[in-house]
């Protein structure tokens, strides 16, 4: 009779112990001897530092995206911390040149004053920009700034700007008493000449980005000689 009892209470124990030791198998911590579970990191730790314009790190490129006059895709090479090329094509602000634009039109009507019969005459109406390309090469020279801003740079800049705008006039002929015509005509202009600018880039942020801030001159010795136009912008650019 004991030996039948001993046999019932040796299977209950074996029943017993084996999901015991299932569970605690499972629950048995995953990292020991040398490998410890790492802990948790700080705010600070976990930030993502992105490197630019370290000095080991040249050449640089960067592109992005202008806005100002002119509206344009930008491209800049710096082959070392003090020295870089920009380039940049895009669109010009139409208006702002309205009143030169709307000036030309008398200088292109003036000489032909001779030509018309008494009473005859050309009266403005107004005009229509349909493009106006813009398109400039600079060299720069920049230095930086970390003693006041981490991250700042300032830099200067000469080179060569190219413009092509494309302009349709609508006008008057007034030919006599009670008999007017409107009529148009379109105007391409191209104006080319040197360009100087002076502006500040930031580049300390935790992705591979430089925004800037500019502004320039531009100065036709083409198309009209001695013209000198302000221009200016805000950008980003991707460095890689």
């Amino acid at each position: 009779m004991s030996s039948i009892f001993c046999r019932i209470f040796f299977v209950v124990l074996l029943v017993v112990s084996v999901p015991l030791a299932s569970t605690q198998a499972q629950n048995k911590p995953f990292y020991k001897g040398k490998f410890k579970k790492p802990g948790r990191f700080s705010r600070k730790k976990a930030r993502v530092a992105c490197p630019v314009f370290e000095d080991t790190g040249y050449p640089y490129q960067g592109i992005g995206i202008k806005l100002g006059d002119p509206f344009a895709l930008t491209y800049k090479l710096y082959f070392t911390k003090h020295f870089a090329m920009s380039v940049d094509f895009g669109t010009g602000a139409s208006g702002l040149y309205s009143k030169y634009f709307r000036d030309q039109f008398d200088e292109y009507t003036a000489g032909l004053d001779s030509l018309l019969d008494p009473g005859e005459g050309f009266s403005y109406l107004n005009h229509k920009v349909e493009s106006n390309w813009t398109g400039e090469v600079r060299m720069m020279y920049q230095t930086s700034l970390d003693s006041w801003v981490k991250g700042l740079q300032a830099y200067v800049g000469l080179g060569v700007e190219w413009r092509h705008s494309k302009i349709k006039y609508e006008y008057v002929w007034e030919q006599g008493y009670n008999e007017n015509e409107i009529l148009h005509f379109v105007d391409n202009r191209y104006a080319l000449g040197p360009t100087g600018t002076v502006g500040l880039e930031y580049s300390y942020f935790e992705l591979p980005i430089a925004a800037f801030i500019e502004v320039a001159g531009f100065a036709d010795i083409s198309e009209d000689p001695g013209y000198i136009r302000p221009q200016g912008g805000v950008g980003l650019r991707w460095v890689f």
